[in-house]
């Protein structure tokens, strides 16, 4: 048994050779939609970020508050604005970020009384009109950087480190393939039954004892478990 953990672009048009398949499926397979609209940005930083939302509540409750998910967006407007951006293949001044800061919950991955920020940028096409990621690295992280300092004052002048990991990136470092994290969109039409295929829902290629999982199959949405464990079920039960 072979099951791969790849998006299923990557395994069924890359890892194996189209020829073992059928046209039709091959065909489908191209037609999986997987441009992502996301970057990253990680930061190492010297102190704790303050957000002004945060400002009225003790220093106890804001550690509680940082230790899940932090959104940032001026509006609904504000993030409308982003979108249009990246519809047209251009990333927005002031994106939409979603950030973590894993230091809070493990002091570990950081010297004393400094943190490690994970930021997530939305939205940030995978193809860019008029120039390229390499060229946009900087002005990614940038803005980034000063939407941030938008809402936590005193950020920007905190930062000791930053990587910027671009769709591109995404693409050639971590083989993504169009730099989605999801392993393709998650639109009605890519998801239940049709995650990764219509009638390829269950696991298995057309290739004998060659399996998928991971965020490309059902039921998608990332790093839960719950696609390998069911695509475990199913190849436990085929080969009784």
């Amino acid at each position: 048994m072979v099951v791969s953990n790849a998006d299923p672009k990557r395994t069924l048009l890359g890892l194996v050779d189209p020829i073992h398949l059928p046209p039709e499926f091959v065909r489908r397979v191209q037609n999986i939609r997987t441009h992502g609209t996301l970057a990253k940005v990680n930061y190492a930083v010297s102190s704790l970020p303050r957000f002004n939302g945060l400002s009225r509540i003790d220093a106890a409750q804001q550690v509680f508050a940082l230790s899940g998910r932090v959104r940032l967006a001026g509006d609904v407007d504000a993030i409308e604005r982003a979108f249009d951006a990246a519809k047209y293949g251009a990333l927005a001044d002031d994106p939409v970020i979603e950030l973590r800061i894993p230091s809070v919950v493990d002091p570990s991955l950081a010297p004393p009384a400094q943190h490690v920020v994970s930021a997530y940028v939305q939205y940030a096409p995978y193809h860019l009109r008029g120039t390229t990621w390499d060229a946009e690295r900087e002005r990614l992280g940038a803005a980034a950087t000063k939407t941030i300092d938008r809402f936590a004052p005193g950020f920007a002048a905190s930062v000791v480190a930053r990587e910027v990991i671009t769709p591109l990136d995404l693409e050639r470092v971590y083989g993504l393939t169009g730099g989605h994290i999801f392993h393709g969109e998650l639109a009605l039409d890519q998801l239940f039954v049709s995650r990764p295929l219509l009638a390829w829902a269950r696991y298995a290629t057309p290739i004998k004892n060659l399996y998928l999982c991971g965020s490309g199959t059902h039921p998608g949405t990332g790093l839960d478990g719950r696609s390998g464990a069911l695509a475990a079920r199913e190849i436990l039960r085929s080969t009784k």
